[in-house]
Parts: structure tokens; C-alpha cells; sequence
């Protein structure tokens, strides 16, 4: 069985735009200045922890213990503002499920988070398991991410690809034994893309890149 698993934030989605509106909701209760969309863009991809050192780092402040859990109660609510799919994502996994794919999110924001997305943008019956950042004792780069989002769509590393846009996602293809293809279209910055196997410009280009890949 050939496999395809998916980061979401950059890869899937554009969720910027409503990861920055909370964010920056969270630093004005703070009384702290907002940062705008290409600054959050770029400390997206290694989780919410991980993204709140680094907005706190931003604006040069020192992070209270329940930014986090604020910033996520918010974002939670409005996950849907203005996040929308990159163009051709849902004919890509229309594609590749018809040509007898299966399908995985491999992500590091929280399943909760990526579970109402997936379904607020109507594509979760496309996935067989979902691996959120808070769903295993590991999140990308560690490997063990990957390989356990695949055990819970009932797959194995072997004929499986990673799709994505950070060197996380490369990273935990390769040491998963997994071909990573970088999303060329999502946030990632110049360089992350070292290690994949493939680049793919946009998602109409996906499946074909998929089927070379894994014949």
C-alpha cells in the first residue's frame, strides 16, 4: 500500500493569517506590540511551545505560564477566519486517493487544532489517521512522529512519502526511511528543502512527483 502523509500549517493550509490574529489578540492582553504575518510565518513548524518562545523572544518579553493555553483557547475558536487551502490541495488528494493512495497528516500543531481544521475545510475523510504535535511521545524531526502516524493509518515506512514545507519534515522522512517532497509553495525558508528527494512548485505537480517516487 503506497502512502502519502502531510504537514498541514504551510503545507496543506494557509493558516498564518489566523495563527497570527491570535497571536497577536494574546500579546495585546498583554499589552505587548502585535507582530506582523511574515515574522509568525516564519516560527511556525515546531510546535506551540516552541512558537511561543519565539514570539515572546520577538517582542523581547518574558513569557507568563498560561500564554500558551490562552493563545491555543483562542486560535481554537477562530481557526477558520481566514485560513484557507493552498490552490489545487483538494484535487491533488482527490488524485491521489483515486489512484489508490492512502493519506495522513503528520503535524506538529496540537490534533485538536488540526482536527477542526481538517474538518471546517471539509478534507478530513480524505485522511486515515491524524499525528498532531501532542499526539505521541515525539514530534518532528524525531522520526518516531512520522512512523507512529503512519501505525495509526495501519501502514509501515516502506512506499510511504512526507510532503512539507520545514527541514523538520525532511528530517523525520529520512530518519523514518521515508522520501520527503518539499512543498515549494508553502512558508519554509531557503535551504530546508536540503534532503528531499523532490520539490514540488505547486500541487498539481504532486501526484506525478508521488508516482515517480514510489512506482
Amino acid at each position: 500500500m503506497r502512502a502519502v502523509a502531510f504537514d498541514l500549517d504551510g503545507t496543506l493550509v494557509d493558516s498564518v493569517p489566523d495563527i497570527a490574529a491570535a497571536v497577536n489578540r494574546m500579546l495585546a492582553a498583554r499589552s505587548l506590540p502585535p507582530l506582523g504575518e511574515p515574522a509568525v510565518a516564519a516560527m511556525v513548524g515546531d510546535g506551540l511551545q516552541v512558537l511561543m518562545d519565539r514570539v515572546f523572544a520577538a517582542v523581547g518579553a518574558v513569557q507568563d505560564p498560561g500564554a500558551g493555553a490562552e493563545y491555543l483557547r483562542d486560535y481554537e475558536d477562530n481557526v477558520l477566519v481566514d485560513t484557507k487551502l493552498f490552490p489545487g490541495a483538494e484535487a491533488a488528494l482527490q488524485s491521489l486517493k483515486q489512484g489508490g493512495w492512502r493519506l495522513a497528516v503528520c503535524t506538529n500543531k496540537p490534533e485538536r487544532a488540526a482536527r477542526l481544521l481538517l474538518a471546517g475545510l471539509g478534507i478530513e475523510q480524505y485522511f486515515d489517521a491524524v499525528g498532531g504535535g501532542d499526539s505521541f511521545a515525539a514530534r518532528k524531526p524525531d522520526p518516531l512522529h512520522l512512523r507512529q502516524t503512519l501505525a495509526a493509518a495501519g501502514l509501515t515506512p516502506e512506499r510511504s512519502l512526507m510532503v512539507g514545507d520545514h527541514s523538520n519534515d525532511v528530517q523525520a522522512a529520512r530518519g523514518c526511511g521515508v522520501q520527503a517532497i518539499f512543498a515549494g509553495w508553502g512558508y519554509g525558508q531557503p535551504g530546508m528543502e536540503a534532503g528531499a528527494a523532490a520539490v514540488a512548485a505547486d500541487f498539481a505537480s504532486l501526484p506525478e512527483i508521488a508516482a515517480r517516487l514510489v512506482p
